[in-house]
């Protein structure tokens, strides 16, 4: 009986896992596609890590700005892998090496997928046809801001806020 209520958990564990991971944004980039996206970009010229930063998040389009807790461990493991080099020590300014410029040439036809991806969430995002939502989500991004920067939230008012956004998707998931 101890060995069936350990198994329970254990998929229990898996579910909740995997629920959280399908709520983040960061699945745009799965197996080792960050990687490839920045290594590109130290391609087209040396880059300090901000810039990648800014970099992705204009490709990406539609307001999404990848963590400096994703990109700089991501730089970290790209130079264990001697893909980059720093140029400047002081600056943290990295560029490619000659082993970082044939594992892309490897790895072209996955990186031209990756942008063509990207591509096409930019247009779909730039699309006249969705404008109104945009307008509407701009509108909430900016009522949350206004109200979250406000000091005197409540705790219950915090509750309030969270709950109108979840009915609000409730509702828009039944249309």
């Amino acid at each position: 009986m101890g060995q069936q209520s350990e198994h329970h958990h254990d998929e229990h564990h898996e579910h909740h896992r995997g629920h959280h991971r399908s709520g983040r944004r960061g699945r745009l980039f799965e197996a080792g596609r960050m990687k490839l996206l920045v290594l590109h970009l130290i391609q087209q010229s040396p880059k300090h890590g901000y810039e990648i930063i800014k970099e992705i998040s204009d490709l990406v389009g539609d307001g999404y700005t990848p963590s400096a807790g994703t990109i700089y461990p991501t730089l970290t493991s790209l130079e264990e892998m001697n893909f980059i080099t720093l140029l400047d020590v002081e600056r943290k300014q990295y560029q490619i090496t000659e082993l970082g410029k044939a594992y892309l040439t490897e790895q072209q036809d996955k990186l031209t997928e990756l942008l063509e991806k990207l591509r096409l969430r930019r247009e779909i995002h730039s699309n006249d046809e969705l404008i109104e939502i945009h307008r509407a989500m701009e509108n909430l991004k900016t009522a949350l801001r206004l109200k979250l920067n406000s000091a005197s939230l409540q705790q219950e008012q915090i509750y309030q806020i969270a709950e109108k956004i979840d009915q609000a998707a409730v509702a828009i998931g039944r249309l």
